[in-house]
C-alpha cells in the first residue's frame, strides 16, 4: 500500500525512545490489527496534526494483546490496547477514514469536544453496520481549551460491550496550558486506566444479568495495558499526569504514597491555580491533570486505587425483588488498596516549582432557565431493571430537552435511585461548570463534562449553549446505565427555531 503524503503528515513523532508503528506506515511490512503487540508499541504510537490537519485510518476489530502476564482476545483501535493517541490543535481539521471490522454496528463518540454534532461530526445517532466504512470530519474551533479529551464507540444498546471489550483512546488538544513554562517544563505521563474481565481463554466474559444492573467491572486492572508500570520522576523535577478513566463503570480513588496530587486541569481544561489533593477521584469517563513534585526520598511510591463503595442495589427494597437476587449492594470497602502504577525517582540536578497561576476560569452569567433532571431506576416486565430520567427510558425519536443558541441554563440533576446508587452525568459537546452539591457551593470553578450525582444528591450545573445546533445526548456514564435507558436526547436551535 503507497504511503499518501497527508497520511505521512498525520503521523505524529513517538514518545522519547519508543518506535512509531503503523500499519499505514511501514511499506510492505505491514501489522495487522491481529497482531500481538508490545507495550514499548502500545505506548509509543501517537497521531499528531500538521500544517492544521490530523488526518488517519482508523479500525475496529479484534485484537490478540497482552495485558500483564495474560494473553487477551479483545475489541481495539488499530490493534492496540488502549487506542493510538490522538493530538491536535485549536483550529485544526479533523478527519478520521474509520472502518468497521466488528461483527456489530459502532460509531464514534468525541468525548469532550466542543465540535459539532450533527452529519460527520461528533454525531452519537451514526450507525455505522459491519465491514462499512465512514469519514468523520470536523473542525476544532480556534477558542477550543487546551486538554485532555477522548474517543470511544456511542452505538446506544452496544457501548458497555464494546468499551469493556478495550475500545478507547486519548484525544488531546494542545494549547495555553502547555505553554505555562512549569507545566512545559514538566516530564508529561499519559495514564489511560481500563479494567477487564477475562475466562480462562483470555476472552471477555460476558456479563450475568447483576453485572449489567450494577455496571460491569472486571477485576484485572490495567494502566495503559499494563499491570503496575514503572513512572519516573527526577528528584526536585515535575511530573504531569495525564489521568483517563476509560473503564465503563469502575471508579477510581487515587493516591498517591507520600505525594500529594496538585491538580491543575479537569475534564474541560485548566483550572485557575493548582489545588492540593490528597485524594482523587475519577468517575466512569472523567479526566483530570495532575502535577507530582519530585521533593521525597529516593525510592518507588505506588499510585494506589483506594476502596470506594458506589452504591447498591436493593432490587427496590423487598417489594419487587428479583428472584434470586437478594438485597445487594456494590460495595469495594472490603478490598484492599490496589497498584496502579509505580513511582521511581531518578537523579537530576533540576529544580522545578509549581506553577503559581493557570488559566483563568470564565464566570457565567446567570441562567436564563432552570429544568430539573431526575435520575433513578425501576423495574420493567420482561426486561428486569430500567435506569431513568425523570421517569422515561431513552427513544431516539424524542426529544427531551430543547434550548436555544446563545443562551444559559441551569441544570438540577436529582439522584432520586431507591437504592442510592452513584450515577456520573455526562453531557455532550456542551461543557458545564459545577454550581453547587445540595446547596453547597462547589470550592473551586473548573469546566466539566461528567459529574457525579451521588445517590440522594442534587447537582446544580451551569450550561452555555454556544456555536453549535442540532440534536445530541445526555446520560449516565455507567455505560450498562446508559445501554439500559439513562440517555436524553438534547435539541438545540436557533433563538428562532431556524436551524442556523
Amino acid at each position: 500500500m503507497k504511503l499518501r503524503r497527508r497520511h505521512f503528515l498525520a503521523l505524529g513523532a513517538a514518545s522519547a525512545g519508543g518506535v512509531l508503528l503503523s500499519r499505514w506506515a511501514i511499506g510492505q511490512k505491514q501489522i495487522s490489527p491481529s497482531a500481538i503487540l508490545t507495550e514499548r508499541y502500545r505506548n509509543a504510537l501517537a497521531y499528531k496534526s500538521q500544517d492544521g490537519l490530523l488526518e488517519m485510518n482508523l479500525e475496529a476489530g479484534n485484537a490478540v494483546v497482552r495485558l500483564g502476564d495474560r494473553q487477551a482476545h479483545l475489541l481495539s483501535y488499530n490493534g492496540q490496547v488502549p487506542a493510538p493517541r490522538l493530538e491536535a490543535k485549536p483550529g485544526d481539521t479533523v478527519r478520521i477514514h474509520f472502518r468497521n471490522k466488528l461483527s456489530e454496528p459502532t460509531n464514534l463518540h468525541y468525548h469532550g469536544l466542543h465540535v459539532t454534532p450533527t452529519g460527520k461530526g461528533d454525531n452519537a445517532f451514526l450507525s455505522i453496520p459491519p465491514n462499512e466504512r465512514l469519514t468523520y470530519e470536523f473542525k476544532i474551533p480556534t477558542n477550543h481549551p487546551a486538554g485532555t479529551f477522548w474517543y470511544h464507540p456511542h452505538h446506544h444498546g452496544h457501548v458497555a460491550e464494546q468499551v469493556f471489550g478495550g475500545l478507547a483512546g486519548l484525544f488531546i488538544v494542545r494549547g495555553d496550558l502547555d505553554e505555562i513554562p512549569e507545566v512545559k517544563a514538566a516530564r508529561e505521563q499519559f495514564l489511560v486506566l481500563q479494567d477487564f474481565a477475562l475466562n480462562a481463554d483470555g476472552r471477555i466474559e460476558p456479563p450475568n444479568h447483576m453485572a449489567m444492573m450494577m455496571g460491569r467491572e472486571g477485576s484485572l486492572v490495567t494502566a495503559n495495558g499494563q499491570v503496575n508500570p514503572t513512572l519516573a520522576i527526577a528528584s526536585g523535577g515535575l511530573l504531569r499526569l495525564r489521568l483517563l478513566n476509560a473503564s465503563p463503570s469502575r471508579f477510581y480513588r487515587l493516591a498517591l504514597e507520600d505525594h500529594p496530587l496538585y491538580l491543575i486541569a479537569s475534564d474541560g481544561g485548566a483550572i485557575a491555580q493548582p489545588v492540593e489533593l490528597r485524594e482523587l477521584l475519577l468517575t466512569p469517563g472523567e479526566r483530570a491533570e495532575v502535577l507530582v513534585k519530585g521533593d521525597r526520598p529516593a525510592g518507588q511510591y505506588r499510585l494506589l486505587n483506594l476502596p470506594y463503595d458506589r452504591g447498591g442495589m436493593g432490587m427496590m427494597g423487598n417489594e419487587g425483588m428479583m428472584p434470586g437476587m437478594g438485597g445487594m449492594r456494590h460495595n469495594q470497602g472490603s478490598q484492599s488498596p490496589q497498584p496502579l502504577a509505580t513511582l521511581t525517582y531518578r537523579e537530576s540536578t533540576t529544580s522545578l516549582p509549581l506553577p503559581k497561576k493557570l488559566m483563568a476560569v470564565e464566570s457565567l452569567p446567570k441562567p436564563g432557565n432552570t429544568r430539573r433532571i431526575e435520575l433513578s431506576m425501576a423495574m420493567a416486565m420482561g426486561t428486569g431493571m430500567v435506569f431513568l430520567f425523570n421517569g422515561q427510558t431513552f427513544d431516539p425519536q424524542r426529544i427531551d430537552a430543547s434550548v436555544s443558541l446563545g443562551t444559559v441554563e441551569d441544570w438540577e440533576l436529582v439522584n432520586a435511585d431507591p437504592d442510592r446508587m452513584d450515577h456520573p452525568f455526562h453531557l455532550h459537546i456542551n461543557p458545564f461548570q459545577v454550581i453547587s452539591r445540595n446547596g453547597q457551593p462547589e470550592p473551586y470553578p473548573a469546566w466539566k463534562d461528567t459529574v457525579l450525582v451521588k445517590g440522594g444528591e442534587t447537582v446544580r450545573i451551569r450550561v452555555p449553549f454556544r456555536d453549535f445546533t442540532g440534536k445530541t445526548v445526555y446520560h449516565c456514564h455507567v455505560l450498562d446505565h446508559e445501554d439500559l435507558g439513562m440517555m436524553g436526547t438534547l435539541e438545540i436551535g436557533t433563538r428562532s427555531g431556524r436551524p442556523s
